[in-house]
């Protein structure tokens, strides 16, 4: 049964992989030829075949679920459009800077829209009458609303190694975002109902209770004397939204993320102790022994608390996991049969896939499943006996090594503090704040929720003393796909049980993971991606031996922006320790958003900018020069020229974009002009100054196929053979103009919100150009 269940599994996996999936009729005959190859168990003769009919049934399975989700999508003519819809609040509303986000059950509306959208209101709109600032309202939890929208399809950027948003929007069934318009009467964006009634919808509004309460009580996450509140909700009913980055970074470089939210352990130790208070009343009573057998009623119990838990949790996989485990051991109990503790994880991943064929999608499910079954797969002597203390810290060292491969894999990166972080935090956060947290979303409980939250300060003061350290963390590229295979088999030769023969070879098999560095071009040849970044620029220029950054891209929130959430985690699994050169083309904020951060987590050799002596980027306490005409260098047989401005034009010039940086790159005769955001002005500058030195193999298009650029004559000067639009996807500017788009007719165009971040290799055999959402296409994107 193991088997069958880890092939359905694979199956399940296999099509998530996938760039289309299979017509109807394909997976219908999938299913019959698995039902029947899985039939094939009962007979010896053919029972090798049943775990191919478990494959075929999860590729089946999850492709009949992925096409009624498909078929969920946002019509193409609605994208864009106000429209008028009336639904229902259905999740916890999320603040941010801007305003808030919610998700939005959709009830009636005037065309067929998805049923649950995904919706954020700003503030700051103005209205048309009176031009009154126009206010977020206080959203709850199952309030009915008439909101006017505007929608479009899921779209994410996509970049090597990095977050897949629309697997992530799929996972959870939105199949459209969007945002409230302001309203223009009293009739629009107002409140129809205080509740809907339904059952999702009152979980929903318990778990916003509990964190109103929560706020009430320990004050907003924000203050100074509540900074841990947002962990407390996190633990009592699974909203991490709270919980700011700088904790986030304290949890991942001490390796205690699972722990600061509901992980299987919290649901367990629920479960532990409503079995054991059941268990314990149970037999006080005379009679109900009689009745039911008091093991019984506590197993019951157990499961029952474990449910209700996880309900307040929002059924996170790690959770669904833990109960579905608990319910095979509570059923197994009923039934008097014993159950092996791979079988029981077994059923569980069996019930977490049938009911979420996408949880795959999710690293958490590989986390959790993976973590677990280490612990199985550590027991029964593959640990030397000894004092439970000693037995428990040599687990927590076990499974630290185990999950390397995994979380290289993952995040390029692992905690070396993990084992003693856990060690202090696994006792006190599973025995001590989150039973004293849930106990505190009763009423008259302030006291506990406010010992929890001085208990969780003192960790938090141990956990950020680790943190600080320099060797908390290891960092470094992302290992290759067969280098994690071997990886995981090395660490399961190596957690063999004692006395078994060398043993030392699962360290070998180790070593890839770390040693085997990303490839980089030859000498003589650059690779050169434009990352998929919205509306906005950032630019890697990379050669045998050196690094160059251009642009950083946009800054999309007070605490969010293109450098740590896209720039750093892709140069980070690159491979890219250090740049040798950033390069800022100008101040506007779609290309300088992401610098500050970029300088924070890498070094940098040199800076080059147009940017004012005052702007906060030019304080950074690096080696920096302005850009200027004539200025040139060569690394590892790769020239770089900069073109533009002159020194003169930063006294002349006060339009921003004019001043942009403009950089050429030559590699075996091969070229890439870089134009930044350079208008008609600095076009002119450019002809009269280097008209046959702009002639380029590729262009990226100045200011992002703006009708201020790409002037006739420039376009005709470059002539180049491939052109890039960085640009959102459906950005406010309408960015590229169509008149723009037009004369560049009869060349390759290429577009980062259709083809995601955009690899160019210069090099003797001519331009390559490759598309990330061409290399990594799955079902669900562009749809």
């Amino acid at each position: 049964m193991r088997t069958a269940i880890l092939a359905f599994a694979a199956g399940i996996a296999w099509l998530q992989w996938q760039p289309s999936l299979p017509p109807l009729s394909a997976l219908g005959g999938l299913a019959v030829a698995g039902i029947l190859l899985l039939a094939a168990l009962r007979l010896p003769r053919w029972r090798v075949l049943g775990p191919v009919g478990a494959f075929l049934l999860g590729i089946a399975w999850s492709g009949l679920l992925a096409d009624i989700r498909l078929n969920q999508s946002l019509p193409p003519e609605i994208e864009g459009r106000d429209i008028a819809v009336v639904g229902v609040v259905a999740g916890l509303p999320q603040r941010f800077d801007r305003g808030l986000r919610f998700d939005f059950d959709v009830e009636t509306a005037p065309a067929a829209l998805p049923q649950r959208i995904s919706l954020a209101w700003y503030r700051g709109f103005r209205r048309e009458e009176d031009d009154d600032s126009h206010a977020v309202p206080e959203l709850r939890v199952g309030e009915r609303w008439q909101l006017t929208v505007r929608l479009k399809r899921p779209h994410g950027n996509l970049n090597p190694h990095g977050f897949d948003y629309e697997a992530w929007l799929f996972e959870r069934g939105i199949r459209a975002t969007g945002y409230v318009r302001p309203a223009r009467s009293d009739e629009e964006n107002s409140r129809l109902d205080e509740f809907v009634v339904r059952p999702g919808y009152v979980v929903e509004k318990l778990r916003e209770t509990v964190r109103r309460r929560f706020e009430r009580v320990l004050g907003d996450p924000q203050a100074e004397g509540a900074a841990y509140a947002g962990v407390l909700t996190a633990l009592a009913i699974g909203d991490q939204r709270a919980i700011d980055a700088d904790l986030w970074r304290v949890f991942a470089r001490t390796g205690t993320t699972h722990l600061m939210s509901i992980s299987g352990l919290h649901v367990t130790m629920v479960a532990a102790l409503a079995w054991w208070l059941a268990s314990w009343l149970w037999r006080r009573s005379a009679r109900l022994p009689l009745l039911l057998p008091a093991q019984k009623a506590a197993a019951l119990a157990g499961f029952l608390a474990a449910f209700i838990y996880c309900l307040l949790a929002g059924f996170a996989v790690p959770a669904q996991r833990t109960l579905y485990m608990l319910g095979v051991v509570a059923l197994a109990l009923w039934s008097g049969r014993s159950v092996s503790g791979s079988r029981v994880l077994a059923l569980a991943l069996l019930l977490v896939l049938l009911l979420d064929p996408w949880a795959v999608l999710a690293a958490g499910f590989w986390l959790s499943f993976g973590a677990v079954g280490l612990i199985f797969y550590i027991g029964g002597g593959r640990l030397a006996n000894g004092h439970w203390l000693a037995t428990w810290l040599r687990t927590q060292w076990a499974i630290t090594l185990g999950m390397i491969p995994a979380l290289l894999a993952l995040f390029q990166q692992f905690s070396l503090a993990s084992p003693l972080a856990n060690a202090l935090a696994i006792p006190l956060v599973s025995l001590l704040v989150t039973p004293l947290a849930l106990v505190g979303t009763l009423p008259f409980s302030d006291p506990l929720l406010l010992l929890a939250h001085s208990v969780l300060a003192v960790l938090m003061a141990m956990l950020q003393w680790l943190a600080a350290a320099d060797w908390s963390m290891w960092q470094q590229h992302a290992p290759p796909a067969w280098a994690v295979i071997v990886g995981a088999g090395g660490t399961a030769w190596l957690l063999l049980p004692q006395g078994f023969p060398a043993r030392w070879l699962g360290l070998v098999m180790l070593l890839p993971l770390f040693f085997v560095p990303p490839e980089r071009p030859g000498a003589g040849e650059a690779r050169v991606v434009t990352l998929d970044v919205g509306q906005g620029l950032a630019v890697h220029v990379q050669t045998a031996g050196h690094d160059l950054l251009f642009d950083t891209g946009p800054a999309f929130s007070a605490d969010a922006n293109s450098g740590n959430r896209i720039i750093v985690p892709y140069l980070r699994a690159a491979g890219v320790r250090r740049l040798d050169r950033m390069i800022v083309s100008h101040a506007d904020r779609d290309h300088s958003g992401g610098a500050l951060s970029v300088a924070a987590e890498l070094p940098v050799a040199w800076m080059l900018s147009s940017l004012a002596a005052d702007h906060e980027i030019s304080t950074l306490p690096l080696p920096q020069r302005r850009c200027s005409d004539g200025e040139s260098w060569e690394w590892d047989g790769v020239r770089f020229e900069l073109l533009h401005p002159e020194a003169s034009d930063y006294e002349r010039i006060r339009k921003s974009n004019d001043l942009s940086c403009v950089l050429k790159v030559t590699a075996a005769g091969h070229s890439l002009l870089l134009t930044s955001d350079v208008e008609a002005r600095a076009e002119a500058a450019l002809l009269a100054r280097h008209r046959p030195r702009l002639a380029a193999d590729a262009l990226l298009v100045p200011h992002h196929g703006s009708r201020t650029s790409s002037t006739p004559d420039f376009v005709a000067a470059v002539a180049a053979k491939d052109v890039i639009f960085p640009v959102g996807y459906r950005n406010r500017f309408g960015h590229p103009k169509a008149e723009v788009v037009a004369r560049y007719a009869g060349v390759r165009q290429w577009r980062s919100d259709r083809d995601g971040a955009l690899s160019v290799r210069l090099g003797a055999t001519g331009v390559n150009i490759t598309a990330e959402r061409a290399e990594r296409q799955r079902y669900w994107h562009g749809g």
